[in-house]
């Protein structure tokens, strides 16, 4: 295992199998904030007390192995490039608040990036699992080992009557973030996301963007998770979290189906016109890219368009990211040779999958 193959590989290992719901929610990903009660919290940590607690880290996790997720990796934040720490946010294994800090932060990385645990970010320790679809019940399962494994090794800053302690009080509790990534064209076209999101808001979830909080949704991608980590148990945030997302689930299917019904001609006018400009434009802009990625996404999962695979979302939406556009350069590159870098590598990937399915 190398820190090159994290860096180059745009799709991690666990996003290539098949999750529930999988035409609609992308991927599940349960968090959980922990701190270890002998060492001062990150946001008023001394330099010598992160380090101290990234040496300890780093000797309990280098080169173990987890479960069926093989061997850990510990990366040092601090020996990373400005770019290689951009790939890393772009395919979600580290936090823009990690890769901007500069104190002894780290990640540890399983063989097959479905598990991260981030050290000295905004607590000790954000342990992160990734799964692909609807997988909240399966993913507090696997995140809750995770924690039983990791309290063998440390003992976290705990009270009984709030709970895990953490630099964050909002965070105060279960510690738990749990999220989905959702693909909802249907209801953007249908402009019904807008009446949606406020009741959404109410039942206390949050919807963000693709890269979270503060982030924009490109390409009609939205991460919907929970708000409350005080006063509920795990088990209820995931019930109540898998509940929303299979209405939401069921309206973007209703939303398909209104769409299909009422505007089939100009939908695969929409979707073909879409691939067409992916196949053959020269320059592309990022958010024009996201935009068109989701129109194919969407005919692909309507099966207007036949014979591209349904994770070109997902792993193009990655690969034209700036950070791994550079990456593959192996130099740095001004906004307007990565507008030309991107369109190139959409169409050898189109071409790809032409040429796959003759």
């Amino acid at each position: 295992m190398s820190l090159e193959r994290f860096i180059s590989e745009a799709i991690s290992p666990w996003m290539k199998r098949e999750g529930a719901e999988s035409d609609i929610v992308l991927s599940t990903r349960v968090r959980l904030a922990r701190n270890l009660d002998q060492y001062p919290f990150p946001i008023i940590a001394p330099e010598e007390s992160s380090y101290a607690l990234f040496q300890y880290l780093q000797k309990e996790f280098q080169d173990q192995e987890y479960a069926d997720k093989g061997k850990l990796e510990v990366i040092p934040v601090d020996d990373l490039s400005q770019n290689e720490k951009r790939v890393l946010v772009e395919k979600h294994l580290i936090s823009p608040h990690l890769a901007e800090k500069s104190n002894y932060g780290a990640v540890v990385l399983s063989e097959d990036e479905a598990v991260s645990l981030m050290v000295n970010e905004e607590d000790h320790l954000r342990l992160q699992c990734l799964f692909p679809g609807l997988e909240l019940r399966e993913g507090l399962t696997f995140a809750s080992y995770l924690d039983d494994w990791l309290e063998g090794k440390v003992t976290y800053a705990f009270d009984e009557k709030r709970g895990y302690l953490t630099s964050c009080p909002t965070n105060v509790g279960t510690g738990m973030r749990a999220s989905v990534m959702m693909h909802l064209p249907a209801l953007v076209m249908t402009q019904q996301l807008n009446r949606i999101l406020p009741a959404v808001n109410q039942l206390g979830l949050v919807v963000r963007g693709i890269y979270g909080e503060g982030s924009e949704a490109l390409g009609n991608l939205f991460q919907i998770s929970n708000q409350m980590t005080l006063g509920k148990t795990e088990e209820d945030i995931v019930e109540e979290l898998q509940g929303v997302v299979q209405q939401l689930i069921q309206h973007e299917r209703a939303a398909r189906e209104q769409i299909l019904e009422s505007s089939k001609v100009k939908l695969l006018d929409k979707v073909n016109r879409s691939y067409g400009l992916l196949s053959h434009s020269y320059v592309m802009e990022s958010k024009e890219a996201a935009q068109l990625l989701s129109d194919v996404r969407l005919g692909i999962d309507l099966e207007l368009i036949q014979g591209v695979s349904k994770n070109i979302l997902s792993e193009l939406m990655i690969l034209t990211q700036p950070g791994m556009l550079q990456q593959y350069a192996g130099k740095g590159l001004t906004p307007d040779q990565r507008d030309e870098r991107r369109a190139a590598l959409i169409r050898e990937r189109m071409q790809l999958e032409q040429g796959s399915s003759d």
